[in-house]
């Protein structure tokens, strides 16, 4: 009893001590980043403000909204720049207690999700955002004054990004849950109308209430599922049997 105590207090110290690790290397990316914070947020606001009307500008409506939010942009481009080590210093955490076999499966999949994380935000930087922003710029009514606040573009921005980097992880989920044998792929075809239904859905709560914001994250949702089926098709094929072996089973018997 003593000793499984003091393994679980070995590993909430390690924990701890990799937890801080990522703390301090987040924190010493954020101090040069926040130099160019205000640069940050306007590469961030660009997609925007590409699109605003003649006169239409971006507002704050909190009085240090000026600096807080500049600031949280240069924290979360901080965060991503530090994501590989913070991912390495999970996966030194996890990985003695893993299987060599799931080792080997584990660390390519890893390195996938974040480049489809990457890809997912990148994205609804270059493809979402210019055209639900050129899309709502058309249907702005004459003589209204399209006015946002920073605050809440950031909110908006961010949450498109982390549904857009959801949604590009579906191809390692769907491998991932064939590799471990919770679903087959003749399962995973049948429940094809299925997802398309709840892609749309997904779609419809995520982004803005309009019919190309929806389809331009369904639609990548779908296709992606069938990524990850016609990929995971080949993870689950069954091993050859070796004639040699077959014919001295049929001896044996």
């Amino acid at each position: 009893m003593l000793g499984g105590q003091e393994g679980l207090l070995s590993h909430l110290v390690e924990l701890r001590d990799r937890l801080i690790r990522i703390l301090i290397a987040i924190a010493i990316v954020f101090v040069p980043m926040a130099f160019f914070a205000r640069e940050l947020y306007s590469l961030l606001a660009a997609p925007l403000l590409h699109v605003l009307p003649a006169g239409g500008t971006m507002i704050a409506t909190d009085v240090v909204g000026v600096f807080l939010v500049p600031m949280k942009v240069a924290l979360v481009v901080s965060f991503l720049l530090v994501l590989p080590y913070v991912l390495y210093q999970i996966w030194a955490f996890v990985a003695p207690g893993l299987y060599a076999h799931e080792k080997k499966f584990a660390v390519p999949m890893l390195i996938a999700s974040v480049l489809l994380f990457f890809m997912g935000m990148a994205f609804a930087y270059f493809a979402f955002f210019p055209m639900v922003f050129g899309f709502m710029a058309k249907f702005a009514p004459v003589g209204v004054a399209w006015m946002t606040d920073i605050e809440k573009y950031f909110s908006f921005v961010l949450t498109m990004f982390l549904a857009f980097g959801a949604t590009f992880e579906v191809p390692v989920v769907v491998i991932v849950l064939v590799k471990m044998g919770l679903v087959s792929i003749e399962k995973l075809r049948e429940w094809r109308p299925y997802v398309i239904v709840g892609a749309f859905v997904v779609g419809a709560i995520f982004t803005p209430p309009d019919v190309i914001s929806q389809f331009m994250m369904a639609v990548p949702m779908w296709l992606l599922f069938e990524l990850g089926i016609f990929l995971a098709s080949f993870i689950s094929r069954p091993v050859p049997v070796e004639p040699s072996s077959l014919a001295n089973d049929v001896s044996d018997q």
